[in-house]
């Protein structure tokens, strides 16, 4: 029996159209050879919903997403409301909000280098050659949804950090059991020595280590992470972090990949999840087909994963080593003779139709 999914696609601002419409390309034939049907269902998120109901999460957006099995989303923001403080709605605000209503409380971010890509990071090639690791970011909580305050003469702000046991729980249980199927090790990245909601993190992590005698469990404090990272990537296997801290330290580690355009991550929440690339929405580039859109297309191959395709997953990564492996990436990855960010969606295409790779 053909399987059935409805996916919703919020292919957002910037970039993100186009991004997304290679990643459906890919989608549907995957749903071909694998006799799965795919129901693609667009709406707005984001400075375009802005723009055209003045609401950055409408309403019908929400109500599709609700009923989905799972969310393709692109990129969010645009330089008229980015370069605004004083904007009062703003596209970030759309996310924000999906996030909460839907529950997304676990970010998913895997890095992984390709040996063909080790001469475009910024460091040695030495040092991350072999460098696989994920980071699991709590999602929901903590000082982007704490209580915000601002004195009325405006001469004093406050953002307020909050987190719960269950809170932390529930993200601690993701990141072991990814840990479990790894390399076995998860490391806490935490400012316990500062701050009592990581002291809260770290009691929690430490009572639930003994139900995972078989992860290695480490702490380190962020700012030491953040080093660490450039130093001795290799070493991490599972980081586990809050929301902040979580934001921060994936988006450096996207230059050790080499290219923020190769990083997907998922948005894991109760009833369904969110996948998306980790970049923006780089409207300096939008409308140009020259967006690297494998980021969003092994985002995609997450999103098969969440739906239990696993053999579709490994083909769409072995599609892009090969893309990667050949050169056939656009001109943030190859200056010398670039492709467009279509043509790059067509090379995945063909290696998946392609059946004696199998």
């Amino acid at each position: 029996m053909q399987k059935e999914f409805n996916i919703a696609v919020l292919a957002g601002d910037g970039i993100g159209p186009e991004v997304v419409a290679e990643a459906i390309k890919v989608l549907k034939v995957i749903g071909d050879r694998y006799e799965v049907n795919f129901h693609f269902q667009e709406a707005l998120m984001g400075a375009c919903a802005i723009d055209a109901t003045g609401n950055p999460l409408p309403d019908a957006t929400l109500d599709l997403c609700l009923k989905s099995d799972a969310i393709l989303f692109g990129a969010i923001g645009d330089p008229k409301y980015d370069n605004d403080p004083n904007a009062k709605v703003r596209p970030e605000q759309g996310l924000l909000a999906l996030r909460k209503n839907l529950g997304l409380f676990a970010n998913i971010r895997p890095v992984t280098t390709y040996d063909s890509l080790l001469h475009l990071s910024p460091l040695r090639p030495e040092k991350i050659k072999g460098a696989d690791f994920v980071v699991y970011r709590e999602l929901t909580g903590g000082i982007y949804f704490g209580e915000k305050t601002r004195s009325e003469d405006g001469q004093y702000a406050s953002d307020l950090c909050a987190y719960s046991v269950s809170e932390i729980e529930r993200i601690a249980a993701l990141a072991f059991k990814a840990a479990q199927t790894r390399r076995k090790k998860l490391t806490l990245v935490d400012k316990a020595n500062v701050l009592e909601t990581s002291r809260l993190w770290r009691e929690v992590v430490r009572r639930m280590a003994g139900d995972y005698p078989d992860v290695e469990v480490d702490y380190m404090f962020v700012d030491n992470a953040a080093m660490q990272m450039i130093q001795w990537p290799t070493q991490f296997d599972v980081i586990l972090t809050s929301n902040m801290f979580g934001d921060i330290i994936s988006d450096e580690a996207s230059v050790i990949a080499g290219s923020m355009g190769l990083l997907p991550s998922a948005s894991i929440g109760a009833q369904t999840s969110l996948f998306e690339p980790i970049h923006g929405s780089y409207p300096q580039a939008a409308g140009q087909n020259r967006a690297n859109p494998l980021a969003t297309i092994l985002s995609a191959a997450m999103l098969l994963e969440s739906l239990e395709l696993h053999d579709a997953a490994t083909e769409i990564r072995a599609a892009v080593s090969k893309s990667l492996a050949e050169n056939k990436t656009t001109e943030d990855l190859n200056s010398d003779a670039p492709m467009t960010t279509a043509e790059v969606g067509d090379y995945v295409v063909s290696y998946v139709l392609d059946v004696s790779h199998v």
